[in-house]
């Protein structure tokens, strides 16, 4: 299993849910900290509309290249549920499933609104200083790379559902229905495009971090649909 972290995240911020899935599937995982993230090399360069594209396209290849890794189920929260759809459907076949929670494939006023908020949030409470315990002094420019590129006027045109009809594994898209940042809309535009068998699991009273917010829904869910799709790996 491949553990694809969010706009925000780091390895740390998985905290033991990569773990305990592990343990429940049999399954062996890397959990890595993408490039200015976390316990990363810092990285300055501005963001742009295709900073997932490449993640997706580019660094995510030459990682699992790195460790060996030629097949694997990836496993991606929020930007990084949207670097694995791209993945999966420009390497058909070095993906076995894969499980997206609170992924992109479009931008959404409810998005933006969201955006805005955390950086109000950020500016004005403590939302920093927890960060800073994950990124450190790459802290200020991991939120304003992130914030600045999702609020830029161009971007509000991202979209990546051309990749999904590129996508023959099983999907499971998992979206809790509070989320600031997005709609089940997602949900239904992963499950109806991609060409694989797809499931959508929108959790109630649920926002931005299901694996956390419904652990238990989340990894019963994620535990149920990897072990059935374990006989056709």
């Amino acid at each position: 299993m491949v553990f694809l972290h969010e706009g925000l995240g780091s390895v740390g911020q998985w905290k033991d849910f990569p773990l305990s899935l592990c343990k429940r599937t049999g399954l062996p995982a890397l959990v890595f900290d993408r490039w200015g993230y976390g316990k990363s090399e810092r990285y300055d360069a501005a963001g742009d509309a295709g900073y997932l594209h490449v993640e997706a396209l580019i660094s995510l290849p030459q990682v699992l290249a790195h460790f060996g890794i030629e097949k694997s189920i990836q496993v991606g929260h929020s930007d990084g549920g949207s670097i694995a759809l791209m993945f999966a459907a420009a390497h058909p076949g070095k993906v076995c499933c894969l499980i997206t929670e609170a992924a992109h494939v479009f931008v959404e006023d409810v998005t933006l609104a969201g955006i805005r908020e955390a950086v109000q949030v950020y500016e004005d409470t403590d939302f920093r200083a927890r960060l800073a315990k994950y990124h450190g002094e790459k802290t200020d420019p991991v939120f304003k790379r992130w914030s600045e590129t999702w609020l830029a006027p161009s971007f509000r045109e991202w979209n990546i559902e051309n990749y999904l009809p590129k996508i023959n594994c099983p999907v499971l898209a998992i979206q809790g229905r509070d989320d600031p940042y997005g709609t089940p809309a997602q949900v239904d535009a992963i499950i109806r495009q991609v060409s694989g068998p797809a499931t959508g699991l929108v959790i109630p009273d649920c926002g931005h971090i299901p694996h956390f917010q419904a652990r238990k829904v989340v990894t019963q869910a994620m535990t149920d649909f990897i072990c059935k799709c374990l006989p056709c790996i």
